[in-house]
């Protein structure tokens, strides 16, 4: 079931992108209601820190997922662990979270490609109540982007997508250039509205036959969003 998945996801390798495009509008609609008071107010980053077990960067090795129609129903992903922020048990290297079903908030991970690095994502997981020693992601999401810099450093992708947030991102937003394989899009990857908007406000620039995005906010920042007292403060557990 592994390889076929690896090979769906192969084929197929756009559709998170697809997703988060399709929940970034749904984003836009939601803050229209809450502005008209007549949605629920959006969580904070560092609301969601402290509702979570864990919160780290992470890397997407693999994934094990049940596919229909070409999108995953239900499965595991596993993710390499970069960078702890907070842990809540003896943490290891590689960690399993899984999900079933399609709903808002769902927590899926593109499976990288034979030979490639996976993508990266701050991500903020509970623990499975049903399975010791494995994650499902919150109500809301569980995952932003994160992206390599060619200082190599790491910057999570502006705009940022993925978890419909309170925080205002954009004053902590500045040019990153990107080496990251995943900063790229294919002139086909994303839809001609999007695009315009991106371009014309210097989030996204032309990059050969294609776009590349332009703009990251420094995890130092994103760390201050998350709250300190939100975060370990014990490294025993971290390892």
């Amino acid at each position: 079931m592994r390889h076929q998945a690896a090979h769906v996801a192969r084929m197929t390798g756009s559709w998170r992108d697809l997703r988060l495009r399709m929940a970034s509008l749904l984003l836009g609609l939601t803050a229209i209601t809450r502005v008209e008071g007549a949605g629920p107010e959006l969580p904070a980053l560092a609301e969601l820190a402290q509702r979570a077990d864990l919160v780290a960067v992470v890397q997407v090795l693999d994934t094990d997922y049940e596919y229909a129609r070409e999108f995953p129903v239900g499965g595991t992903a596993f993710l390499r662990v970069l960078i702890p922020y907070k842990v809540s048990r003896p943490l290891e290297d590689v960690i399993e979270v899984y999900e079933e079903g399609l709903h808002p908030g769902e927590c899926y991970f593109t499976n990288p490609p034979a030979g490639e690095e996976g993508r990266r994502f701050l991500v903020l997981l509970r623990f499975n109540p049903e399975v010791a020693g494995q994650y499902r992601g919150l109500a809301e999401g569980c995952a932003l982007e994160v992206l390599v810099t060619r200082a190599n450093r790491y910057a999570l992708r502006y705009p940022a997508e993925g978890i419909a947030l309170a925080d205002d991102f954009r004053p902590l937003a500045g040019a990153m250039d990107f080496a990251d394989a995943y900063a790229t899009l294919p002139a086909d990857g994303i839809g001609p509205t999007e695009r315009d908007a991106l371009l014309r406000d210097g989030f996204l620039a032309r990059h050969g036959d294609g776009f590349i995005y332009t703009q990251g906010i420094e995890l130092a920042a994103v760390r201050q969003l998350l709250g300190t007292d939100n975060l370990t403060r014990d490294r025993a557990l971290k390892r």
